[in-house]
Formats: structure tokens, sequence, C-alpha cells
């Protein structure tokens, strides 16, 4: 059992919601597994409470946090610095507190780009249709369009999809990407002409489990679906996507290798990914 005492240092993970996340499970299995007197738990936090619980993290020496829907980006001007990364995505999904100096960072561009490799989907050349536009999409179209792969953002408000699209071409000079409104009219032309659909949305998370931003007749065989929603671990759009004889990854390699990045900033030693793989399979059966 954890023993929490005066030393224990202590990180966590805000969010709205958070009841779902199995981030504890992982990262205190990480630092069980290393021997660390350290513990994770998890923050509800509102939008208008955000820049209170930040500066909580300076008064109260909360080593790390991670940040999760819908703070990615509200996050931001709230910190001290950011890591170039970051700065680039303009997102972060991960805040250290060194001596009270708040620095930014995402590991979410590493996890995406860990979970394809992991499951054997190649990116360079292919074309990917991003769904959303939020700071999951602006991790994953850095990261990928960084890769050589021709991208599509799709996103309801077609205003977002074009920011982001601009911030990517302005440090991504030579990446190919568009932005599309989303509706199934566009959906449709994108789904025909790609190979790997993603969903960086909040769609088809719990308690919206029967939500899916892709209509289950675009998907196709050919497709790879990967979705980061992982609770539930097989979203309305896996199983869509399952049915129409696609390749579909969930969101649990990303969230691992996400959730390792992270450690490692924090703790400055190499996380033990097995010990948290195995912490949040664990988790799900538990569920």
């Amino acid at each position: 059992m954890m023993k929490i005492t005066g030393k224990t240092t202590v990180c966590g993970i805000i969010g709205d919601p958070v009841e779902h996340t199995l981030s504890p499970a992982m990262q205190n299995a990480a630092f069980q597994a290393l021997g660390l007197d350290w513990v994770y738990v998890p923050y509800h936090v509102t939008e208008e409470d955000l820049p209170a619980a930040i500066y909580g993290m300076r008064s109260l020496g909360i080593r790390g946090l991670n940040v999760t829907i819908p703070h990615k980006v509200e996050v931001l001007p709230l910190l001290d610095s950011l890591d170039k990364l970051a700065e680039q995505i303009g997102a972060v999904n991960t805040v250290i507190n060194r001596d009270g100096k708040l620095t930014g960072y995402n590991t979410d561009a590493f996890g995406f780009l860990q979970a394809l490799a992991g499951n054997g989907v190649e990116i360079e050349g292919k074309n990917i249709v991003v769904m959303g536009a939020g700071g999951a999409a602006r991790a994953a179209a850095m990261a990928l369009g960084g890769k050589g792969a021709n991208l599509i953002v799709i996103n309801r408000t077609a205003k977002t999809a074009t920011e982001l699209v601009a911030r990517v071409s302005y440090f991504l000079p030579g990446a190919r990407i568009m932005a599309l409104e989303m509706n199934e009219e566009n959906l449709r032309a994108v789904a025909g002409d790609s190979q790997i659909i993603i969903n960086t949305t909040s769609m088809g998370m719990n308690p919206y489990a029967n939500n899916s931003p892709m209509p289950a007749h675009l998907i196709q065989p050919h497709h790879t679906v990967f979705d980061v929603v992982y609770s539930p671990l097989k979203t309305k759009l896996l199983r869509d996507a399952e049915m129409g004889g696609a390749k579909t990854i969930n969101g649990l390699d990303m969230l691992v290798w996400q959730g390792g990045a992270a450690f490692e900033i924090w703790t400055g030693k190499k996380a033990p990914i097995d010990a948290m793989k195995l912490a949040l399979i664990e988790a799900f059966v538990e569920k």
C-alpha cells in the first residue's frame, strides 16, 4: 500500500470531466515500480476555475500536472514558459513545476507517433483525416505533418480548423495540409481518398458512448481508424470500423506513451512502460 507523508511528491491531472481518467492507475504504478515516494491524483477543474488551479499548483508545490480536455490550449497563457514543441503545437498536456516556475510540454505528439508505429502503421505519403481541431488535433497534425503525411483537418467549426492548418503551415512550410468543415458531404469526400482516420474529439467518450464523428457507412476495409478516446476502450467509431472491416487502434497505446513521456519530464527517470500498461489493463478489467 502507498504510504503518503509530508515528504510525498504530488502530481495529478486536471480536466472537465476527469472522473473517467485512468492516468492515476498508470502513473501511481510507475511511481511504485521505481520505489518513488510520489502520488498522482485527479482534479476536476472547470474552465472558469482553471486560472485558480494553476495558481494553486504553484502555491501547493504540486510537482507536475497532466492537462486534458478542455484545458490544453487555454492553459498556455497561465504558464511561465513553453517547451519548443509545445509552443509550435499551441497546446500543452504536461506541466512541470520547477521551484514555482511552470513550464508546459506536449507529449501527445510523441504518443500519436508511438501508437501508430507500434501498430505497424506507416505515415509518410499517407492520406490522413484528422477529426477535430482542439489540443489533441494540434499535436496530431504537427506530428504527422512532420512525417510527410497528407493531412485533412475536418472540424465542426471550419474557422478553428483553418487556424490549425495555418499554424502547422507556419512551422512546417512544406506540410501538405488543408481544412474542411465537418459535414457528411465533406466526410464522404475525404473518407474515400484516405487511408487513415483519426478522431481527436471527445465524441464517443463515456457517458456519450453511442456517438461517433464518422458515419459508419463511410468506413471501408482499406482504412486504419484510430480513436484517441479510451473510455470506453471500444468506442462506437471503432465498433463501426470493425464492422466495416477496417484496422482499429484505441487510445490505450497513446495514453501509455504520452504518460511515460510526462513521467520522465517530472522525475528525470526512464518510464517503466510495461508496468504502466499492465496497470491500465487491470484498471479496465476492474471497471
